[in-house]
């Protein structure tokens, strides 16, 4: 298992391949036409991306606060703390497609949080805090390829760990084996103080 900092050189060394393969491609003028290669597509890619390689990562399941990304994030560090204790590492958090959307759900509910308590704090002095979306913005493309460097940085991480795409496959058989071993296992209950004597 690779350390934080070896986590954080192994998306850096990615990021830098990307970057030239984007520049190299696009060159070639293959993506002249492509709604995905707009400026904003791609500063949502690499935002993204580099969220997911320092702040975002799969190490997040680690309850104590020697983390690399909690680290990052500060005092705020200490939010990631509950995620920690409801995964355990290098379990449900560490598959490739359900792990990275946790953490995405737990981002979420932060800041959902943050919201209703920045709109509770206002609301006396006679503010309301309103979220605006412009509807005919590509929001599609935009998400699409802000998923894609999210996700792309966290299967790298997966990837310098040794875990296989197959993983969440692996720890829901195992968790059937023990279930059905439980099962099969006679209980063994405790005599009564009838039986003892």
């Amino acid at each position: 298992m690779a350390s934080g900092k070896q986590h954080e050189r192994v998306n850096l060394t990615g990021f830098a391949v990307i970057t030239v393969l984007y520049w190299g491609i696009r060159g070639l003028g293959w993506l002249d036409d492509s709604p995905l290669a707009g400026p904003r597509m791609v500063f949502g890619f690499a935002i993204s991306y580099l969220i997911g390689a320092f702040l975002v990562t799969p190490d997040l399941d680690l309850a104590e606060q020697r983390v690399r990304a909690k680290h990052h994030w500060g005092i705020l560090g200490y939010l990631w703390v509950p995620y920690g204790k409801i995964f355990a590492h290098r379990g449900l958090s560490h598959t490739w497609f359900v792990g990275p959307f946790t953490r995405l759900v737990y981002l979420a509910l932060l800041a959902l949080l943050a919201l209703a308590s920045l709109a509770l704090a206002v609301r006396p002095f006679g503010y309301r805090v309103r979220v605006v979306a412009q509807a005919s913005y590509p929001w599609g493309e935009l998400a699409l390829a802000v998923l894609a460097g999210y996700y792309l940085s966290q299967w790298l991480h997966l990837i310098a760990d040794g875990v296989s795409p197959w993983y969440g496959h692996q720890l829901r058989r195992r968790a059937r084996a023990r279930k059905r071993q439980s099962r099969a296992r006679p209980s063994r209950a405790k005599p009564s103080a009838r039986s003892r004597r």
